[in-house]
């Protein structure tokens, strides 16, 4: 009676999800311009989603630029962070970024930046916190926080803050600091404005920094020479890209190498917004030109470079959301070269893109309404996995997978009742004189067909 009362059970979670189920148009394709089609599911939504990040057991964290923090299921159940402080809500700025600590599982600690104001709001800044957070229970928040990392110096204005985050193999903090719409200061080694930064995790600065001699601000310095950097990842061979946008286009996409510097404002491939030229990368080969760049703009923001096994061709290759492009923006990445491979547009303004642990993409939409939306393959067409019998184990991992809400685990068949004891090819009864009990329950967990053939019970 185990299998039968599991059943049952199957049964009443399938109503539950038939009640409350994704509407079908929560539910999409994508076909890129190569040629490409993704499936888009829509999980939730938020006010003005910035980033987002995994935990070890398949929930995220998501920051709204207004200044909350939640934990988000892969079913969309949203809970608030309890603990987050006031932010600078206004302009490009606000909450930003949420990164894990490497040994997240042993020390919980979460970074994230945030924009602030001095002198009565007329100056502003970002900053780089770091907090335990705490999910014990059901009840998410944080605490013990300690601010790691300031912007100096604080100026007016509210863009350009850039404030990504990115650990590097080596354990290393990096984080890149926009040069606040002021452009000179990318050049200026007393400011940390338009740099990347290279810190310890607890704030503390390398001594295998390149600018050791330059002034205190400057051993923080791992790069120099950029606009704003709304991107940085890791790929599998350690090198660490960013993407930054242009001025009047010619966004960027660069390696990343210690002690260069990128040129800004002196050079870049796009041209100032009065329409007054600047002078290309070709011009002074002594700064380091980008990999990939863009004319027109595509305004990027979030990336992420592929490795996962869900779409194994596009192992290694870097995914760039695209605010005024409306596309996600596929690249090919050979070594140390890039090429732009792919478009996939919906009409959205993309903000933020992550890998999911089962090697799903997922994308934070931007502005009010902003979708969270989980990419993966399509299902028609995969092949159906058969299996005699559930075991233990199947009934674990169907159990994990789905919950009781979890649009991901579909009920496509829930056979209850007698059959014979064969079924043919296509999964339908043969006649027999004699029939015996049996249950047929065929499920669609994540990308996988499962149909299982379940004997007496």
């Amino acid at each position: 009676m185990r299998i039968f009362a599991f059943l049952i059970a199957l049964a009443v979670i399938g109503s539950i999800i038939t009640a409350f189920p994704p509407a079908k148009a929560a539910e999409f394709e994508i076909t890129g311009n190569n040629g490409s089609i993704i499936q888009a599911s829509v999980i939730t939504s938020f006010n003005a989603p910035w980033a987002m990040t995994f935990l070890p057991d398949g929930t995220m964290l998501v920051t709204t630029k207004p200044g909350k923090l939640y934990h988000v299921t892969q079913t969309g159940r949203k809970t608030e962070v309890r603990g987050m402080w006031k932010v600078a809500y206004g302009g490009q700025g606000g909450l930003g970024d949420v990164v894990l600590h490497p040994d997240f599982s042993e020390n919980s600690y979460v970074y994230i930046s945030s924009a602030e104001t001095l002198n009565g709001g007329r100056t502003a800044g970002a900053i780089v916190t770091r907090a335990k957070l705490n999910l014990s229970g059901g009840v998410p928040k944080l605490t013990d926080m300690t601010r790691i990392w300031t912007q100096e110096p604080k100026v007016p204005g509210y863009g350009h803050y850039s404030h990504r985050i990115a650990f590097g193999p080596d354990g290393k903090l990096f984080i890149t600091s926009g040069e606040r719409q002021k452009q000179t200061p990318a050049q200026n080694f007393n400011t940390a404005l338009g740099k990347i930064i290279r810190l310890n995790d607890d704030g503390s600065v390398p001594d295998d920094n390149p600018w050791q001699d330059k002034g205190r601000l400057a051993k923080t310095f791992w790069t120099m020479g950029h606009r704003n950097m709304l991107g940085l990842a890791f790929d599998k061979a350690g090198r660490l890209w960013a993407h930054e946008m242009g001025p009047r286009h010619g966004d960027e996409l660069n390696l990343i190498l210690r002690g260069s510097n990128y040129g800004w404002p002196i050079v870049s491939n796009g041209d100032h917004y009065s329409g007054i030229p600047i002078p290309d990368h070709d011009t002074r080969p002594e700064f380091n030109a980008p990999k990939a760049y863009w004319v027109p703009s595509i305004a990027p923001s979030g990336l992420v470079i592929y490795d996962g096994a869900l779409f194994p061709d596009w192992k290694g290759d870097a995914f760039i959301g695209g605010l005024v492009s409306r596309a996600l923006i596929r690249v090919d990445l050979d070594g140390e070269t890039a090429k732009e491979a792919e478009r996939f547009e919906w009409g959205k303004r993309i903000r933020e893109v992550e890998q999911g642990p089962d090697g799903a993409i997922w994308v934070l939409e931007d502005r009010n309404g902003g979708r969270l939306l989980k990419l993966t393959r399509k299902t028609e067409g995969v092949a159906e996995e058969v299996r005699e019998g559930m075991h233990d184990d199947d009934v674990k991992s169907v159990l994990a997978v789905a919950g009781p809400f979890d649009h991901t685990l579909k009920f496509r068949t829930l056979v209850v009742g007698r059959r014979s004891p064969r079924l043919d090819e296509f999964g339908r009864h043969r006649p027999a004189a004699r029939l015996t009990p049996c249950f047929c329950l065929r499920l669609l967990v994540g990308d996988r067909k499962i149909l299982f053939r379940l004997p007496s019970c």
